[in-house]
């Protein structure tokens, strides 16, 4: 109950804030905008985890107007080999883009699992992993960006109860709220911008089953506190001819906790 409250009395202040800086910052066009396009990458690295292992196609499509943007976005392996996403969001930026506001609703839509369709809602059952999180994007001057996510409805990593002689054994006792923190750093190098980031998350430690040595379930990002993605992208265009350049990237990312590395390539058109 009171991380509900703390979460609504947080929603109620960004809601306050938000309309505070509407009413400071000079008028807006209201002119909608569409944006329509993909992403092709040699593997679908999120936040320091392989959800591909494999080559994938993220395609994206998104309406904006007036520091507003609602919008899709899905990741879908070449092999099929790992399950697909499609994420649904809305977001608002304001304070001259300095910071954004946005709730994401994750879904990974797989034949598996019985119960895991798209209009499920119920907390139990659904599939569906609904995050809120704030940015601070930086500036010209201050090249720094801070961002901090946290998961508050839905299928979320879940306290299992292992003990066999209980009535409740092996069933979901609550979400844990995954946090997730990042701090970015981003410069230009010649024709080159690159950009460094540091992803943590403050999750509690699970403990091990005395008996087993078994680690319950403590976050979504792993069973303990500390670094989950740290790395560099380093992005350019590459010019096709006069009129075209294809903006590609290469990201070097190293996961701690879970003692793993990757080199990933892309290219968005």
């Amino acid at each position: 109950m009171r991380k509900i409250l703390g979460l609504l009395v947080a929603l109620l202040m960004l809601s306050s804030i938000a309309a505070f800086a509407q009413d400071q910052e000079e008028e807006k066009s209201t002119e909608i905008d569409f944006s329509v396009g993909s992403d092709v990458v040699s593997r679908y690295v999120w936040r320091g985890t392989d959800y591909s292992m494999s080559p994938s196609i993220q395609p994206a499509i998104e309406m904006s107007t007036s520091g507003f943007a609602v919008g899709f976005w899905g990741s879908y392996s070449f092999t099929g080999f790992m399950g697909p996403e499609l994420d649904f969001y809305l977001s608002y930026t304001f304070l001259d883009e300095m910071l954004t506001v946005t709730v994401t609703d994750y879904f990974f839509p797989t034949e598996a699992v019985a119960t895991n369709r798209y209009f499920i809602y119920e907390e139990d059952r659904t599939g569906h992993i609904f995050e809120g999180s704030i940015s601070f994007n930086g500036t010209e001057n201050l090249p720094l960006s801070l961002m901090v996510a946290a998961n508050f409805y839905g299928d979320d990593a879940r306290k299992i109860n292992d003990d066999p002689n209980s009535p409740d054994f092996n069933t979901a006792e609550g979400i844990q709220y995954s946090t997730y923190i990042e701090l970015g750093y981003s410069m230009d190098v010649k024709e080159t911008a690159l950009e460094f980031f540091a992803g943590f998350t403050p999750n509690k430690p699970a403990d091990a089953d005395a008996a087993t040595g078994y680690i319950g379930e403590s976050g979504f990002y792993g069973h303990t506190m500390g670094f989950v993605n740290l790395g560099l992208t380093a992005s350019k265009e590459i010019n096709i001819t006069e009129q075209y350049s294809l903006p590609v990237y290469t990201s070097v990312i190293f996961n701690p906790m879970a003692e793993n590395a990757f080199l990933v390539f892309g290219f968005t058109f």
